[in-house]
C-alpha cells in the first residue's frame, strides 16, 4: 500500500474570481529579478491573490521580510472571514498544465502524510528529497507557516510509472461538469485546468498506487512488510513497516516540503501531551506527477568556481577523480563532463567515482576541496554563461551531461539525496503556481 498520498480538504476562490491575479508563481522563482515580482504586483492590484499569502524569496532576509509576513497572515485571515473560498472536501483534483512551450503536464492534487516522509540522507522513507536539504533554508519558511491558518503548495511529487497507470488514464475519465477552473496563468506560465476527480476514480488512483509500491517494496532482514495502516492508526506503528520502497520523489518545492515537516515536528515537540496524529499540520497539500510526462525535461545545472588557483585546484582534481581525457568510442556508461577553461572546453571522464551520477562525484570533490580552499562556486544553468564566466582570472567551469529520467530514482535509492542543483525541470515561468489552498490549523 502507497501509505502516503491521500485526498485532501482543498479551498479554491469561489466562481466570480479573476484566477489569472489569483494565481502566482512558486515563491522560490526570479530571485535574482525583482523586476518580475514588482511586475506580478502591478498585475494583482488590489484582487484576492496567492500574493498576498506567500513571502517570494526576493525578499527574503531582506527590510521587507517582516512587513511580507504580517501581511501574509492578516490576508489569509480576512480571505477566510470574507468567504472567499468553497470547500472541497476528501477531494483529489486533475489538473492539467500547458506550459510555455505548448506541453501539457497531467498532475493529481491531494496531500502527502509528512509521517512518510524523511529529507535526510540515507533515508528509506516512501517519500523521499530528490536533492540534499539546506537546513537554513528551513527557519524563513517556518516563519511562514507559524499561526498561518492556510498552507499553499508548491511541492510536485514524482513517481515511476512507466506504464502510465495512476495520472494519465483521468484524461479519459475527467468530466467537463467537474471542470473547477480554466484559465490563463500570468506572465507567460501557460495554461491550467482542474478537474475534480469522483470517489471511483479516487479509489482507482489509489489502488494504482498501491500496486506501484507493491512493485518496489523489499522485505527488510528479519522483518516482513505489513499492509498500509488505516489513516487514523500512530505514527509509530505506521514507522514499524519499515519499508524500503521508494515511491514518491520530491521533484519540486524540497525546502517547502522539508519545512512542513520540521513544524509538525515542532508541534508535536511543544505539546508532548498531545495527540497529533489527526492534526490537519500532519499532511501538506502536494501535486503528483509521472516523472515519465513528455512535458517533464530535465537540465543540467553546470558549475562555475571562481577565486581559485585553478592550476592547483585541477592537479589536485585529476589524482582525486583519475581525470582522463576522453577519447573515441568510449564506453557511454563512464562518467563523462567538460572542463572549461579560458572560454576552452576539454572533454574528460571521471574513472574514480564517488556516485552514480558524474555530477555526484563532481560535487563531492568540489565540497571537499572548498572545505580546505576559500574558492567560491556558483550554479550555472546555461553552457554559453560558463564559457564567459571561465575567462575570468582564477575562474573555471564544468559543464555536465543532462541527467536522464531513468536515471532520477535509481540514484536518489544509491547515493541518498542527491547533491543540490544536480537537475532543473523546465524554465522558471513553467514553474508551479499557487492556485489551491487547505487548511492547516
Amino acid at each position: 500500500m502507497n501509505q502516503a498520498f491521500y485526498p485532501a480538504d482543498i479551498l479554491l476562490p469561489k466562481n466570480g474570481t479573476d484566477m489569472s491575479r489569483w494565481s502566482v508563481i512558486a515563491c522560490d522563482q526570479f530571485t535574482s529579478e525583482p523586476e518580475y515580482w514588482e511586475e506580478t504586483e502591478r498585475i494583482v492590484g488590489e484582487a484576492p491573490s496567492t500574493l498576498r499569502m506567500i513571502l517570494p524569496e526576493v525578499y527574503l532576509d531582506g527590510p521587507q521580510e517582516k512587513e511580507k509576513l504580517e501581511e501574509i497572515h492578516r490576508s489569509m485571515d480576512r480571505y477566510l472571514s470574507d468567504d472567499l473560498f468553497d470547500r472541497y472536501e476528501n477531494a483529489m483534483i486533475y489538473v492539467e498544465r500547458t506550459d510555455s512551450s505548448g506541453k501539457m503536464r497531467a498532475g493529481i492534487m491531494g496531500c502527502i502524510d509528512l509521517a512518510q516522509y524523511d529529507y535526510h540522507k540515507g533515508s528509506n522513507s516512501l517519500v523521499r528529497a530528490t536533492e540534499a536539504t539546506v537546513e537554513e533554508r528551513i527557519p524563513p519558511r517556518i516563519r511562514v507557516r507559524q499561526n498561518a491558518p492556510l498552507e499553499l503548495p508548491h511541492i510536485m511529487l514524482l513517481i515511476d510509472d512507466k506504464n502510465r497507470t495512476v495520472i494519465e488514464p483521468c484524461e479519459m475519465y475527467r468530466k467537463e461538469e467537474k471542470l473547477l477552473y480554466d484559465f490563463d496563468l500570468m506572465q507567460g506560465g501557460g495554461h491550467l485546468r482542474g478537474y475534480l476527480l469522483e470517489e471511483k476514480e479516487q479509489r482507482r488512483i489509489l489502488e494504482a498506487l498501491d500496486a506501484l509500491a507493491a512493485g518496489q517494496m523489499t522485505e527488510t532482514p528479519g522483518q516482513a512488510i505489513s499492509g498500509a495502516a488505516d489513516c487514523a492508526s500512530s505514527e509509530a506503528s505506521e514507522r514499524q513497516h519499515n519499508l524500503s520502497a521508494l515511491v514518491f520523489a520530491v521533484g519540486d518545492g524540497n525546502h517547502s516540503l522539508a519545512s512542513a515537516k520540521a513544524f509538525y515536528e515542532q508541534l508535536k515537540e511543544a505539546y508532548p501531551e498531545k495527540d497529533f496524529s489527526q492534526h490537519p499540520a500532519r499532511y501538506a497539500l502536494a501535486e503528483i506527477v509521472n516523472l515519465h510526462s513528455p512535458a517533464l525535461e530535465f537540465e543540467a545545472i553546470h558549475r562555475i568556481v571562481s577565486q581559485a588557483d585553478v592550476d592547483s585546484m585541477m592537479a589536485e582534481m585529476a589524482e582525486k577523480l583519475g581525470l582522463v581525457f576522453e577519447e573515441e568510442n568510449v564506453s557511454e556508461h563512464l562518467q563523462k563532463m567538460e572542463i572549461v577553461r579560458d572560454g576552452v572546453r576539454h572533454s574528460a571522464i571521471i574513472t574514480k567515482t564517488s556516485s552514480k551520477l558524474t555530477v555526484g562525484s563532481l560535487q563531492n570533490f568540489l565540497d571537499s576541496y572548498q572545505k580546505e580552499h576559500p574558492i567560491s562556486m556558483d550554479y550555472i544553468h546555461g553552457a554559453d554563461t560558463v564559457l564567459a564566466l571561465s575567462k575570468e582570472e582564477g575562474s573555471i567551469g564544468f559543464l555536465l551531461p543532462d541527467m536522464k529520467k531513468e536515471e532520477l530514482f535509481p540514484s536518489v535509492k544509491d547515493d541518498g539525496a542527491l547533491p543540490r542543483k544536480t537537475f532543473s525541470m523546465g524554465h522558471a515561468q513553467d514553474k508551479r503556481y499557487y492556485t489551491e489552498c487547505r487548511k492547516i490549523r
